[in-house]
């Protein structure tokens, strides 16, 4: 089950990447272009929250109840916080990719309220821009490739 559900986390990254990069790209555009808040700016939006949702689940899953590295520092968290592989998955990962998740849910929350299209591109990029630093930064990228 954990080799299924962490490779199903790793392929799925490509997938949750490649929305955040396309939203950012498409808000940073709108924003500089003074476009139209179009239907293919929240479908975009949308799409990367489900699949940042759904990406957060699966890691979820492992973190709480099939992950070796969260089980044995669990078990002496004292300890894993000395070792950075444990504190990494412990802690620092689950941490900020929940930070990139909120920031995300802000972006779209906030693309929802805006009446003036390039205020809602701003928004969307700033929020977008933030969580894609967030999850850049906390891909264990020695990994990436499992």
């Amino acid at each position: 089950m954990y080799t299924g559900l962490l490779h199903t986390h790793n392929l799925f990254r490509w997938l949750v990447l490649i929305a955040l990069v396309l939203a950012v790209l498409f808000a940073f555009t709108g924003w500089l272009s003074k476009k139209e808040w179009s239907k293919k700016d929240k479908i975009t939006s949308l799409i990367l929250t489900v699949l940042m949702d759904i990406q957060f689940l699966i890691g979820f899953i492992l973190y709480a109840f099939v992950s070796p590295y969260t089980q044995t520092a669990f078990a002496d968290f004292g300890a894993a916080m000395k070792n950075a592989l444990l504190r990494f998955y412990a802690v620092e990962h689950i941490l900020l990719m929940v930070v990139a998740l909120a920031f995300v849910h802000i972006g779209k929350s906030k693309t929802k309220k805006g009446t003036l299209s390039w205020k809602k591109h701003r928004v969307a990029a700033i929020w977008f821009g933030l969580a894609l630093v967030l999850v850049l930064a906390e891909i264990p990228w020695d990994r990436a490739w499992i």
